[in-house]
């Protein structure tokens, strides 16, 4: 279990919080609980209420785009510090994957309610949240571009 001081250079160096005051970190760090998996268990399945969002403290998780929620076919395995299920408390959307624990993990989650009153009250956060999902989007598209132009029988 990380103590709040290394749970505040964790968020520090997560990109979706890189750009947050230490200070608007601290009052996120408060306001998240802990919570343990295990290999082979899924945290949430696509389709699911999004209900909260992650940070992962220890271990890996694997994001999986199937349909089939109990199929392991992973577009990213996500470690210590990565961000996830960030989008459905935001948009109010269902899940739109399946988050799979490839390897025992400890994650520290934030409700859906109480991430609308932290943004309500330190609006930096939205920034912060902004910043990393757009770095995520950047490299999302990046990676498709490069595989879209690397394709076999692909035409210049």
């Amino acid at each position: 279990m990380a103590d709040f001081f290394e749970r505040i250079v964790i968020f520090k160096k997560t990109p979706i919080f890189a750009e947050v005051s230490t200070d608007d970190l601290r009052v996120v760090v408060e306001e998240m609980q802990e919570e343990a998996y295990f290999k082979g268990e899924r945290v949430f399945d696509i389709n699911d209420p999004s209900d909260r969002m992650y940070v992962v403290l220890t271990g890996k998780i694997g994001i999986s785009l199937h349909p089939d929620p109990k199929v392991n076919d992973y577009v990213v395995v996500l470690g210590p510090g990565a961000c996830f299920g960030e989008m459905g408390p935001l948009d109010g959307s269902p899940r739109s994957a399946t988050a799979h624990v490839v390897e025992d993990a400890q994650l520290l989650y934030l409700d859906k309610l109480k991430l609308h009153g932290l943004i309500a009250n330190y609006p930096e956060l939205a920034l912060g949240l902004l910043h990393g999902m757009c770095v995520r989007l950047r490299e999302t598209s990046e990676k498709l571009l490069a595989a879209k132009t690397s394709a076999p029988g692909r035409k210049e």
